[in-house]
């Protein structure tokens, strides 16, 4: 596979990079008016022709594309190309719904592979480093895609997927890993592991890729303590690519979209108009490049604000902040908004507790009550009733201060919650929600 990385992309003065986003935008919308019925139709229902679109200022025009859409038109009902030109498939786990599918021709593989390699080297990895993909492999996109885009680097790339840990951290130490890509759950896991074979002066590891979950500032610190390495956080969703749409370079001060093959809005959750920069808002995608299967106006549901201003890098292309939740992984208990990630960040500021939470939401009596358990330390947990009482007290009031809510907070012992390989699992809702 050829290195198709073209670093001064990422350093394009902002009239240019809207010059070319305005050429590819125009091509995009006539590809996908002429070739896919969805949109064709879709256009004309809003009066839209192609020739309607002369520029990125115009893309307000466009409508909007929701997971629905995908599943409505399962499985190939938004292929821009004939089959023949469609050299992959991916899928999501459908545990949903009906699986969305996502397909790709050459090209598209190189430029994924490409943004990947553009993540990577913000992550300080190289054509010198061993890299351990512990990303599932299959329909998922994470596997493959970390893998792809190692290899654009031109690095040495492990493909261990996801299962047997102790086996992971073996060939860690046996390959002299120097960098791996993993959900950050997972991560936190193969530490714990790394620990308890006692290994931890052995690793030669420098780096880490976490994606295709949540996480907050707070947990990327611990990780980097715990491994004495520098942990990125990469960005992407089956449905525009998969990872390496976005990707936070050693300033840490937002993810950098690469903007010249995704197109960024973020927008009213209330009235889907856009709104300024440092806004929070759902984030939207439109897929500049992708011929297989082109997506306008991709609604994600992830919300972040954005920032077009210059990083410390150098790199211009524009910044999205740390994710504040999902529009759809929202709970709301009695009248309150509350997201995961905001438990994490409380419990992580209380400190003494381990990155390991399980929310469980109930309803008792018509009123709905959330118990939220929390690992902690073998030391603490052995030690007397008056300071676990003490400890209890102190998370509860900082998760209350966090939401505004009060929950009751349980305190279990070390490797009580389950670990997941993949996506970790934080919430469980045994309410009726019809």
């Amino acid at each position: 596979m050829a290195n198709i990385w073209n670093e001064s992309k990422e350093c394009m003065n902002r009239d240019e990079l809207t010059a070319l986003q305005s050429k590819r935008l125009v091509k995009l919308v006539d590809k996908a008016y002429h070739s896919v019925d969805f949109y064709r139709k879709k256009m004309q229902s809003l009066g839209i022709e192609p020739g309607d679109v002369s520029g990125i200022e115009d893309i307000t025009k466009l409508p909007f594309t929701t997971k629905n859409d995908l599943r409505d038109t399962y499985p190939f009902g938004l292929n821009a190309v004939s089959q023949s030109e469609i050299v992959r498939v991916h899928a999501s786990s459908g545990t949903t719904g009906k699986a969305t599918v996502v397909t790709y021709t050459r090209k598209d593989i190189d430029i994924w592979a490409e943004c990947v390699a553009r993540g990577m080297t913000m992550a300080g990895i190289g054509k010198n480093d061993i890299v351990q993909i512990a990303y599932g492999y299959g329909l998922f996109t994470g596997g493959l895609g970390a893998h792809y885009g190692a290899e654009n680097l031109g690095a040495t790339v492990v493909p261990m997927s996801t299962g047997n840990t102790k086996k992971l951290v073996t060939m860690m130490v046996d390959f002299g890993v120097t960098a791996i890509a993993c959900t950050p759950s997972y991560l936190l896991h193969i530490a714990e592991t790394i620990e308890e074979m006692g290994l931890r002066d052995q690793i030669k590891l420098k780096s880490a890729v976490c994606g295709a979950e949540p996480w907050t500032e707070n947990m990327r610190l611990q990780i980097e303590r715990e491994l004495g390495i520098d942990a990125h956080d990469i960005y992407g969703l089956s449905e525009v690519m998969g990872p390496g749409v976005a990707m936070d370079c050693r300033y840490h001060k937002g993810l950098h979209v690469f903007e010249d093959h995704f197109y960024p809005e973020i927008l009213s959750p209330d009235t889907l108009e856009p709104v300024g920069e440092g806004v929070v808002g759902e984030l939207a995608f439109t897929t500049l490049t992708k011929e297989g299967m082109p997506l306008l106006r991709y609604r994600t549901k992830d919300l972040t604000s954005i920032d077009r201003s210059p990083c410390e890098c150098g790199r211009t292309q524009a910044r999205i902040s740390r994710f504040k939740g999902r529009t759809d992984d929202m709970l709301i208990i009695r009248g309150v908004n509350v997201f995961p990630s905001q438990v994490e960040a409380a419990l992580l500021e209380v400190g003494e507790t381990m990155p390991h939470y399980l929310m469980i939401v109930d309803r008792v009596n018509n009123l709905d009550v959330l118990e939220i358990q929390v690992e902690v330390e073998e030391s603490i947990f052995a030690d007397e009733i008056r300071k676990l009482e003490s400890l209890t007290k102190k998370i509860t009031n900082g998760i209350k201060g966090a939401l505004g809510l009060a929950v009751k907070v349980t305190l279990v012992e070390p490797k009580t919650i389950e670990r997941s390989m993949g996506k970790a699992k934080r919430v469980i809702d045994n309410r009726k929600l019809d």
